[in-house]
Parts: C-alpha cells; sequence; structure tokens
C-alpha cells in the first residue's frame, strides 16, 4: 500500500463512510482507516440465530429526508416502513391508557418550554413543572433519546434535534450496520485494524501513525468519536487543543442494548412495546418480536445504561426480565434467553452511545466542524447542528468534511 495519498480518512463509522463515498468521484486519492475490523462504527448489524441484530443504531429516524434511505433505494436495499410502536402500551400492561395519555402531554408540554420558553440556564432539567406526576417519565424518554441526565442537558441542544426530526422512522432488515458497511466504495483504499496512534503536521500536510507505520497525506478527515478526540487515545498537535475543548463540551451519552430470545410460546405479539415501569426514570424500554423474530430488544439509557456497564450484562437481562415478568406474569422466565448485547461505553476507540451538548455549549457543535488550515476536517455526527446522535447525520457530515476537503486541496 501506498504511504503517500492526498486524503486520509480516519474512522470508518457512518460519518467516515460518507465521506469516502463523496471522495470517490473527486480523483483524489484516499485511505480510510478503521481501528476495529470492521465497518460501521456504531452502525453495528451482528449475526445471532440467523437474525441480524443491530446492536447500536437500528432505525433510520427522519426517513423521508434520511440519506441512507436513498443510499439503499439506489442499491436496491428494501427498506420497512412499518409504524414504530414506541409510545403505545402493548394491553396497557400497568400503563393505563388515560396514564399514557397523561404522561406523553407532560412530556409533550416539556419539549415545547424547551423551545418556546427555554431556561435561561440552559439545563433542561430546568424546563420540568414541579408539579407533574410524570417527571420519572419524561427523564427514562430523555434518557433514550439522548443518554444523559437532564442536569447535564443543554435545552437549546436537544429542542434543536427536537425541531429538525421528522416521525418518519424505518428500518432495514438486513441491518442498518449492513447497510452503512456495504456502502463503502470499492475505488477507496481501505485498511481495517487499523488504529491511529498520532498526527502531525509536515511541511506540505500530516503524518498519520499507525502500529505499522506512518502514512503521509495532504489532508486528513478526522471522523472519531467525542470521547476519543477529546481523549489521549490519538495523539494531537497542539494546535487542535480548540477541537479538543469542544469535544470535551460533547460527550457521549450510555445508551446500550440487550437481547432477549423467546423460546417457544409466549404472550408476545410482533411488533409491539411496553415501558417496564412508567413511574421509574431508570426503567428500560421493550420492543418485543421485530420483524417478527423471537427476540425482545432491551433499551437501556443514561443512568440504567451506567448501572449496566457497573454491575455486569448478567445483572443487566436479570433486570430486564424481572420487568418483564412483572407485566407479562412470572410464567415467561422460562421462555427467555440471554442472547446478545452492545457496551458502547466500554468499546475501544467509541466511549458511549452519542453526543449531547452540556448547557451552554450548544454552538461546540459549529466549532467542532470548522476545518483547520486546509488539511484537518472535522466530521462525526456530533459535528451536524440538528441531526446528531443518527447515522444519517454522521454521513452528512462526512459529506461536508468531504466537500470542504476538495476545495482546499483544489486550490492547491
Amino acid at each position: 500500500m501506498s504511504a503517500q495519498f492526498d486524503i486520509v480518512i480516519v474512522g470508518g463509522g457512518a460519518a467516515g463512510v460518507g465521506a469516502a463515498r463523496r471522495l470517490a468521484s473527486s480523483g483524489l486519492s484516499t485511505l480510510l482507516l478503521e481501528a476495529s475490523s470492521h465497518l460501521g462504527g456504531r452502525a453495528c448489524t451482528q449475526e445471532f440465530r440467523g437474525l441480524n441484530l443491530d446492536l447500536g443504531c437500528g432505525w433510520l429516524h427522519s426517513a423521508d429526508r434520511n440519506s441512507w434511505a436513498a443510499i439503499a433505494k439506489a442499491a436496491g436495499v428494501p427498506l420497512d416502513q412499518t409504524r414504530a410502536a414506541w409510545g403505545v402500551q402493548y394491553r396497557n400492561l400497568g400503563f393505563t391508557a388515560a396514564e399514557q395519555a397523561a404522561a406523553w402531554e407532560a412530556f409533550e408540554s416539556f419539549t415545547r418550554r424547551l423551545s418556546h420558553t427555554p431556561p435561561a440556564s440552559d439545563s433542561a432539567a430546568d424546563a420540568l413543572d414541579p408539579n407533574s406526576e410524570w417527571t420519572a417519565h419524561i427523564r427514562a424518554i430523555v434518557s433514550f433519546i439522548s443518554g444523559a441526565s437532564l442536569e447535564l442537558l443543554s435545552a437549546a441542544d436537544y429542542a434543536a434535534y427536537d425541531e429538525s426530526s421528522s416521525e418518519c422512522n424505518w428500518r432495514v432488515r438486513n441491518g442498518y450496520g449492513a447497510l452503512v458497511a456495504r456502502s463503502f466504495p470499492r475505488r477507496i483504499a481501505l485498511s481495517l485494524a487499523a488504529p491511529v496512534e498520532s498526527i502531525a503536521f509536515t511541511a506540505n500536510g500530516v503524518s498519520v501513525a499507525t502500529p505499522t507505520g506512518a502514512i503521509r497525506a495532504r489532508a486528513v478527515i478526522l471522523t472519531v468519536s467525542t470521547t476519543v478526540l477529546a481523549g489521549d487515545t490519538i495523539k494531537l498537535p497542539r494546535e487542535l487543543e480548540p477541537w479538543r475543548e469542544a469535544a470535551a463540551k460533547l460527550p457521549l451519552g450510555l445508551n446500550e442494548k440487550l437481547f432477549l430470545e423467546i423460546e417457544g410460546d409466549a404472550p408476545f405479539e410482533s411488533e409491539t412495546h411496553v415501558t417496564g415501569s412508567p413511574r421509574d426514570a431508570l426503567t428500560a424500554s421493550y420492543y418485543i418480536r421485530p420483524f417478527g423474530w423471537p427476540v425482545i430488544e432491551c433499551f437501556f439509557g443514561g443512568e440504567r445504561a451506567r448501572l449496566l456497564r457497573e454491575q455486569g450484562l448478567a445483572a443487566g437481562f436479570d433486570y430486564a426480565i424481572e420487568q418483564l415478568c412483572r407485566l407479562f406474569g412470572p410464567d415467561i422466565r422460562s421462555r427467555l434467553r440471554p442472547l446478545a448485547a452492545s457496551a458502547w461505553s466500554g468499546t475501544s476507540r467509541v466511549g458511549g452511545a452519542y453526543s449531547y451538548a452540556l448547557p451552554g455549549h450548544v454552538g461546540a457543535r459549529k466549532n467542532l466542524a470548522q476545518p483547520f488550515d486546509g488539511r484537518v476536517f472535522f466530521a462525526g455526527e456530533a459535528t451536524n447542528s440538528n441531526d446528531f446522535s443518527t447515522a444519517h447525520g454522521a454521513h452528512d457530515s462526512g459529506v461536508r468534511a468531504a466537500d470542504e476537503a476538495i476545495t482546499a486541496l483544489n486550490r492547491l
């Protein structure tokens, strides 16, 4: 492999793949370096029992304008447009119809306050109604969406995403992560299991150090997570300290998925959903038999995801089964088996789920997206001011960074 390229892309997630797709027709020699053994990053599909399970992102949010929807259509990949079952408690188990209506009205009122009468502190927690009986429900839902507590969440940042997103959510039966990985263009050079150790400036560009040697390039596109960028995993030039500071203001929330396998007969209907305990801020959410498959997708957010990391997978599976038994009855215990789980907060060179802005730092996303000196460009969901926390937001940021790099290099 040549040790000299026009552009090196660091990171093979949705942003890196998006950048590679744009650069494939640019005429610029390009290499993508990915630390893990597979493409996709936090878009990760793995096969278990013949099922393609998404351990990372699984829904094409805002699908009516989602770039991956267009990519899937062009590639002949079918998209499932079944309406998501979120927000509806199956058979009102442990959550009456009247309670659901009241809880969701409280949540909608909360989000309206974030947009129309935001707190001066910019802390989303200060938009809560102290007299509401559904504060725990609101905290749980936000933990699924952002992976963070309300006290740490910028009200303006949350509102920006909420206002730009649509209610259109689709899926890829063969896996969202598989779609991202298979979309990588063949004409772009690729090196997997190639972690970047450091980046240094040279007289004419950059030098990217890997365990197998240094690669020189005219420019680099960094698509790594904010945890990696703000940390010491990759040694960066001191000139990039402002970007590291911006990344530190956009930490990754905690979200994890556990999958339970359903064995034999059980009272679980396809494409249904339950919240484990709607009055508990630490509850998990359960999507039952997606695509009719014999699994339950258990979604942990915020503090519950942190406890999973601390207490271990066995305790997490036990918690999920106990919540489901309280709703469906103890007889289901013998029908549920642990099948698969994510571990994003403990995954090397990721460090969490997706980014949120700390109070007072909504502008950090735009700061992080700014290029440096025509030779360092930044992409990733955290650099997208409206579609952060999504694979399409990451993809679009990769295209934006690639366009910036093409313009800069063509000027030379």
